[in-house]
């Protein structure tokens, strides 16, 4: 599934070609995604697109009546083509422009989302979420709170997108190699100084994850085409039995929630 780094991937690299541009119309091949594609969504036309923001995994197109918000799901990514690209089988939804570009979106799975909402403040997908992580408000103290009751594994709970949005598990396995701290760890027995060491390594690992283009995966493509770089650079994610980088021990996996978990018996207590 792509995460946060992929997602904000994307939205850097659809802004210029879509911010500031007059929205024609968009065409809908498949009504049914994740949910049914929002009905305003089809009678969009001569709309200045004002924004292009993300909010967790989801991207936020501001225009002036309202926003579409554009879910990824679980093997959906967007394209920049030129308007007369004619459609393959699972390009579900486009958004036609005034300069001749189209924003196209693919997604074999269909589940993702295109949904339309007037206030993001009461937005179902949206008015749950936890902070940003690579925000102010995501730091060791909010962490710590939220923590104090918590008998869950480290790891699982981190991907809580009610705690912090987009530490997917990529990232969240990744994470924590960097800041020492095993997978199967409490999450309330983290003290004040792992807690502040956790969370810079989160901010870390995205942020690098962001500047370098987004995680590869199977699915997923940049805007341009192109596919992410940072896989190459992965520590301890789908290495298993292979040598940690840092001590030579194997690295080992596990499950959390049904989703693979790594980690080295070494360097993460």
């Amino acid at each position: 599934m792509p995460e946060l780094p992929e997602v904000e991937t994307s939205r850097r690299g659809i802004a210029p070609h879509v911010v500031g541009e007059t929205l024609l119309y968009a065409v809908v091949r498949h009504p049914q995604l994740r949910w049914p594609v929002s009905e305003e969504i089809y009678h969009l036309s001569d709309e200045i697109v004002l924004s292009l923001e993300r909010r967790a995994k989801y991207l936020l197109m501001g225009l002036k009546h309202g926003w579409i918000i554009i879910h990824l799901g679980m093997s959906g990514s967007l394209r920049i083509l030129s308007e007369d690209t004619p459609p393959e089988k699972h390009d579900h939804v486009d958004l036609v422009f005034s300069n001749g570009k189209t924003l196209r979106y693919t997604d074999p799975r269909r589940f993702g989302a295109w949904l339309w909402e007037t206030d993001l403040t009461t937005s179902r997908v949206l008015s749950h979420l936890g902070p940003e992580p690579l925000s102010d408000a995501f730091n060791a103290e909010w962490l710590i709170n939220k923590s104090a009751t918590k008998k869950i594994a480290i790891k699982p709970w981190l991907m809580d997108n009610k705690l912090v949005v987009g530490v997917g598990n990529i990232y969240a396995s990744e994470s924590l190699f960097r800041a020492g701290i095993h997978p199967d760890r409490a999450a309330n027995a983290l003290n004040q100084e792992e807690s502040q060491r956790l969370v810079s390594c989160i901010k870390a690992v995205l942020q690098r994850s962001i500047e370098q283009g987004g995680t590869t995966l199977r699915d997923f493509l940049q805007s341009d085409g192109k596919p992410g770089y940072f896989a190459q650079q992965l520590n301890v994610y789908g290495r298993t039995g292979e040598p940690c980088l840092q001590c030579g021990t194997p690295i080992m996996s596990g499950r959390h929630a049904q989703r693979s978990t790594f980690w080295c018996p070494t360097c993460q207590h």
